[in-house]
Order: C-alpha cells, then sequence, then structure tokens
C-alpha cells in the first residue's frame, strides 16, 4: 500500500465542477479563511470509502497523504489516521499517532472545519486520560491560530461524551471575545451539546455571558430551547 495509490484513487474521480462548488463553499478565494486550498472534486462518501480500503497504510504514507496540497487528499489521510488511533490498543501507539496528529495540525496541514471537526472529536478521547489535558486546551485556545483555536473546542466533545462538560465551559470563557464567526459556531454548537446533557448548567453560563457573547454563539447556544425561551435569551 502507499499514499500513490491513494491519490490516484481520489484523483480518478475528481470532477472540476465539483471543485469548484467545493472552492466556493469552503471559502478558498483571497482574504477568506482557506484562501488557496485547492480541491479535487471528489465527495465525501467516495473518499471515506477509499480511506477504508487503506486501513493499514503506514504512517510514513499517511504523512505524505495529510501534508498534500488537496483537500481531499489530506481528509483522506486523516481518516486513516483516525481509524488506526481508534483501533489501536497500546497506550504507546495511541500517544504516536495523537502526537503525529498534533503536529500535522501545528505545521498547518489540518486547516478547515471539515477536517477539524470529523476528526477532532474522536481523537480527543487520547486528552481524557491525559493529566496535562487542559494545558493541551489552554494553548490551543490561546493560539493566534484559527483552526487550533477551534479544535480547543471540537476536542472537548470528547470529555462530554463521558459526562465532563467542564472543559467545555471553560473553552467558551477563553474564546468569549474571538472575532471569527468560525469560532462563534464552534462553541455555540459545544454549549448546545453541554445543555443536552445538563440544562441547567448551561443556563447558569448563559445568565454570566449573555451580555458579552457574540449573537451567532448565543443562537447556535440556544437552538433547541423553546422559541419562547429563545426569544428571552436573545432579547435579554
Amino acid at each position: 500500500m502507499s499514499a500513490q495509490l491513494v491519490i490516484k484513487e481520489l484523483k480518478a474521480l475528481a470532477k472540476p465542477n465539483v471543485a469548484r462548488d467545493l472552492q466556493r463553499f469552503f471559502k478558498t478565494g483571497p482574504g477568506e479563511y482557506a484562501e488557496g486550498d485547492v480541491f479535487l472534486g471528489v465527495v465525501v462518501p467516495q473518499t471515506r470509502r477509499i480511506a477504508k480500503n487503506y486501513f493499514d497504510l503506514p504512517l510514513p504514507e499517511i504523512k505524505k497523504l495529510t501534508e498534500s496540497d488537496f483537500h481531499e487528499v489530506r481528509f483522506c489521510g486523516l481518516l486513516i489516521l483516525v481509524a488506526q488511533f481508534e483501533k489501536a490498543k497500546a497506550i504507546d501507539l495511541r500517544k504516536k499517532l495523537f502526537d503525529f496528529y498534533m503536529k500535522q495540525l501545528k505545521a498547518g496541514y489540518i486547516n478547515n472545519w471539515d477536517l477539524i471537526d470529523v476528526t477532532g472529536v474522536r481523537m480527543g478521547t487520547f486528552l481524557t486520560t491525559e493529566k496535562t489535558a487542559l494545558t493541551t486546551l489552554r494553548k490551543l485556545a490561546k493560539s493566534k491560530n484559527l483552526w487550533e483555536k477551534r479544535m480547543s473546542v471540537i476536542f472537548t466533545f470528547a470529555f462530554q461524551k463521558i459526562g465532563d462538560p467542564y472543559p467545555t465551559l471553560e473553552m467558551a470563557d477563553l474564546l468569549m471575545k474571538d472575532d471569527h464567526d468560525l469560532i462563534h459556531k464552534a462553541v455555540g454548537w459545544a454549549l448546545r451539546e453541554v445543555g443536552k446533557m445538563d440544562g441547567p448548567l448551561l443556563r447558569n453560563f448563559l445568565k454570566e455571558n449573555v451580555s458579552i457573547m457574540p449573537r451567532t454563539m448565543l443562537r447556535y447556544s440556544i437552538e433547541k430551547f423553546t422559541p419562547a425561551e429563545r426569544k428571552r435569551w436573545l432579547n435579554a
């Protein structure tokens, strides 16, 4: 198995018209958040199918995928990496794969919200057993890099899955004054999920922060409330 074969299969499915649509959707134009990213025009189900067929790809070959210029190639590499991480039993191997994932993030290869949202929730499970987890999350939240900041929020979904909403609330506090819409949406989404777990906890958080929360963040966080309650929060 090799990265070259994966790329060949992806390129065989490429459609220029789909690529143009994806590049508009993912904001790759000048001055946009994913400026310069290049798409082949391969849809997600096709990419997932190819990734599944290359589950045993060695890490050096995965690296060639995750460092590709093409968005779908990077996505495919990350899907393979996550699948290997989730199957790994040995803590040393899980750490090796997680550390590789973090290096790819820091190097700028995990650089759009779809790559982060699909893989970060699953890779974040590694942090749930790490004593330094909050330190890692705080560093990401305080980064100047948009994608590292978003990852700090998405990682906290793994904590929610084991019944711990507090990392999400801390990241929300740290990112409350961030000025990017993609951060507002991520934090609001994460807060909404906290509300599903513990409605009073979310409402207490909102009481303390509603006056300073960006409107998009607030709207996302109260999305599951009744229309009447949403209106009260929006008018607060």
